[in-house]
């Protein structure tokens, strides 16, 4: 088997159709910019399934280096949108209308891993309306508990009291914060030693969230750059909406307990 074969290089490389005409050179890094993301997603998805299935049966080490793994590639994903900026708004204008309706808000990948988060928004599911597949990968991942979920029910195994409501939750509905859960996390930063590697794995889930709140300011920045505030394909909101998604949270109650750290308050 050759290098070629392995990869399938040829299916790979001829997967870009630049649809400009006449054709337009920058095309193709905004084809390429893309699908690179939508691999990344693939691998993330297959990293974030196994780290919930381990964190579930009480394996917090490879769960772990599963979760360290997705940082990276999270890094990668942010630092790409650096190779899109150095599309200028003229470059950008010549062959956006041959998108035509196709939008990143369509991304399935990037909704499953929303939804692998704890993101949960069933409405998004008529996104796809007209691809059952994709419909039915969706609904599938929106009734299965989060990696948050599945922490928390960890949490409840270790003998700290999370409350019932969390533990028994329609999993397909968004993530409610709560301020008893907070009293759980508070016992952890309160004694690292003992909770050792629940700590540690909170602090993963604070990475986890940084980085994609970083991924999706540099997107946020990079289509300003390229449109302003105009609106995206699609019929998206373009840069607003993008904001609005800056005030999103998928694990609250570990951003909250720093509050409680800071005033000294932990342990009251």
């Amino acid at each position: 088997m050759s290098y070629g074969d392995y990869l399938a290089l040829d299916t790979l490389l001829d997967a870009q159709h630049p649809r400009a005409v006449p054709p337009e050179h920058d095309e193709l890094l905004f084809i390429i910019q893309h699908q690179t993301s939508e691999l990344w997603f693939k691998l993330v998805i297959h990293e974030l399934r196994s780290a919930r299935e381990l964190i579930a049966a009480d394996e917090l080490a490879p769960a772990l280096k599963r979760l360290a793994r997705v940082k990276h590639i999270q890094a990668t994903l942010s630092e790409q949108w650096t190779v899109l900026a150095t599309l200028t708004p003229s470059e950008y204008a010549r062959f956006r209308r041959f998108l035509a309706t196709s939008s990143g808000f369509q991304s399935l990948q990037y909704r499953v891993v929303e939804f692998m988060l704890g993101n949960k928004k069933p409405d998004m599911v008529r996104v796809f309306d007209g691809r059952p597949d994709a419909v039915a990968q969706l609904e599938a991942e929106l009734h299965e508990p989060s990696l948050y979920d599945v922490f928390l029910q960890l949490l409840a195994r270790r003998g700290l009291p999370v409350p019932a409501e969390l533990l028994e939750r329609d999993w397909s509905q968004p993530y409610v914060e709560s301020e008893a859960l907070i009293d759980v996390i508070a016992q952890v930063y309160a004694d690292p030693e003992r909770y050792w590697d629940i700590y540690e794995t909170c602090e993963e889930l604070v990475d986890l969230e940084d980085n994609f709140q970083l991924w999706r300011f540099r997107h946020l920045k990079t289509v300003e750059r390229i449109i302003g505030m105009g609106r995206g394909t699609g019929g998206s909101a373009g840069v607003p909406f993008l904001r609005r998604a800056l005030e999103q949270s998928f694990f609250p109650e570990l951003y909250h307990v720093r509050g409680r750290i800071a005033e000294g308050t932990i342990g009251d």
